[in-house]
């Protein structure tokens, strides 16, 4: 159990014609042994400010009465050594050019993913990647991308990367907790204006971390990893 590494994903405005220009998909990770005991502080968190256990936890849920424990939150991945944050962002959808690279939103959508996934992993851990289930052709569309990653990083017999698995994020606090970093990423590079609690989120992430949010960081950050992906140059 102790080399084994959660990676607990969701996204933000995938879909081609939803009418949001930006894309972004994120993840957090977390060693297996270390999920319950965080598991308890955010439910500690969420009892000091009276938010009841039920109550998931969503960027869309970021409200003046909830401010101070979504601030408190942020504080709490940032000191909690154990958690790391990864995020690739798509600036502009109306940008691509599927056509001219034989391939459709969907298949663009799941590389995206691998883009995000395989500066994660690494030669000294097994993982286990969870991601927020979307529809029933979910499974399918996983198991692909479980056999990319696996032949990207030659674990041809599955002992590195131990399984994909598409969970409800209702269950897991972890996975709510991606939804809410995503969520701020999303929300700073759609230039949204309007709610200061959200503001507010996004500013302590910008303080404790240090970056603007808009470049893309080191592809070694291991705490808070930006990548703003780029469209290839026209010959």
């Amino acid at each position: 159990m102790s080399n084994i590494v959660h990676i607990y994903c969701d996204e933000s405005c995938h879909l081609e014609k939803d009418h949001q220009k930006v894309m972004v998909l994120g993840a957090v990770t977390c060693p297996a042994e270390s999920r319950w005991k965080l598991g308890r502080k955010i439910k500690a968190l969420k009892q000091k400010h009276g938010i009841p256990q039920w109550r998931e936890i969503k960027w869309t849920q970021v409200s003046p009465s909830r401010q101070a424990f979504y601030v408190e939150l942020v504080d709490l991945f940032f000191d909690e050594p154990s958690l790391g944050f990864r995020t690739v962002v798509v600036p502009d959808k109306k940008a691509l050019r599927h056509e001219e690279f034989n391939q459709t939103h969907d298949e663009f959508y799941y590389k995206m993913w691998w883009l995000l996934l395989t500066r994660l992993i690494d030669d000294e851990h097994c993982f286990r990647i969870f991601v927020d289930i979307k529809d029933t052709q979910s499974a399918k569309k996983l198991r692909k991308l479980h056999e990319i990653l696996c032949s990207t990083h030659y674990d041809f017999d599955r002992q590195r990367i131990l399984s994909i698995e598409a969970v409800r994020s209702h269950d897991v606090l972890l996975l709510q907790l991606a939804d809410l970093l995503i969520g701020a990423v999303s929300h700073y590079h759609r230039n949204l204006v309007g709610s200061q609690a959200k503001q507010a989120v996004i500013e302590r992430i910008r303080e404790r971390s240090g970056l603007s949010l808009l470049k893309s960081t080191p592809p070694q950050a291991r705490k808070f990893n930006i990548f703003i992906w780029k469209p290839q140059e026209v010959p």
